[in-house]
């Protein structure tokens, strides 16, 4: 990759930045379609985060990926904000053409989920209920699913995700329960997702939320961590001969749909994928 004149930058905001993975994988993918564009990471403090959106629209900057803290606060210094971003209250994707806020991270869960099993009219149960469980909620709602149940060890939280999930309109049996209990809610499940940070880098040795009695053999189980690449929780899946998704390919779908919204073009998802595992050091 040669940095030109004419050089288009797109990047990532949040605080920190270093541990980002997206740099190597967006920038495989612009080296694969021979694209004059280079991706960089950018550690923006909260209290300048207003300067840096007006900077980067002052600068030409083409668009940003949004990382913690910010993919909340970003949304009053945009323009417009996606339909099912303003459900899910958060930004993670932002197009400078028109100043646009969207979040890619429900539709790269759901495209990593897809590889293995079609979501429409599947039974989902939902694992935690912050952030990431929002913006995938609303997602498997929106790509078809009969039932959701959202799991927390906060179950009043649960309640209320569940709640905005079905005011939405998108999707009619909502539930809400404790995580404690999750072996009963697989009995009938099709699809688990687990949103929760168990099992993550560097407690990777953490009780998963469930154990091979809890699943079966027809049962898809996804885990949005993706370092490890392969959990706690995937490989009591594998024991019990479920289909296991791994983290990686909601990294890896995200980014792609980031990719789309920027260039207006299909993502090299092939040389991107290799450039995520590499950096991972995975096979």
């Amino acid at each position: 990759m040669k940095i030109k004149g004419s050089t288009n930058i797109v990047g990532l905001i949040g605080h920190p930045v270093e541990h980002s993975f997206s740099p190597p994988m967006h920038n495989a993918a612009f080296d694969e379609l021979g694209m004059d564009y280079a991706y960089v990471a950018f550690d923006v403090n909260p209290k300048n985060l207003q300067s840096a959106i007006e900077g980067a629209k002052s600068l030409n900057i083409r668009g940003f990926n949004v990382t913690i803290p910010h993919k909340i606060e970003v949304m009053q210094f945009l323009d417009e904000i996606d339909e099912v971003a303003s459900l899910i209250g958060a930004v993670n994707t932002i197009d400078f053409k028109n100043l646009k806020g969207y979040n890619t991270d429900g539709i790269g869960a759901v495209k990593a989920i897809e590889e293995v099993s079609s979501i429409k009219n599947k039974n989902v149960v939902v694992a935690g209920a912050g952030g990431a469980s929002r913006a995938i909620s609303f997602y498997l709602a929106k790509y078809g699913a009969e039932s959701l149940t959202i799991l927390n060890r906060n179950v009043d939280k649960a309640q209320g995700l569940a709640g905005d999930v079905s005011d939405s309109g998108l999707i009619n049996d909502v539930n809400a329960g404790s995580i404690s209990e999750i072996g009963r809610y697989l009995a009938n499940a099709d699809i688990l997702v687990d949103t929760t940070p168990i099992g993550m880098h560097p407690n990777i040795d953490d009780a998963p939320i469930a154990l091979v009695g809890d699943m079966h053999e027809d049962l898809v189980v996804f885990d949005a961590v993706y370092n490890p690449n392969e959990t706690v929780l995937l490989k009591e899946a594998i024991k019990a001969g479920a289909k296991p998704v791994y983290g990686i390919k909601m990294l890896l779908y995200q980014g792609a749909e980031s990719f789309r919204i920027w260039t207006g073009r299909d993502a090299p998802v092939d040389a991107m994928e290799k450039a995520l595992k590499d950096t991972l050091n995975l096979e």
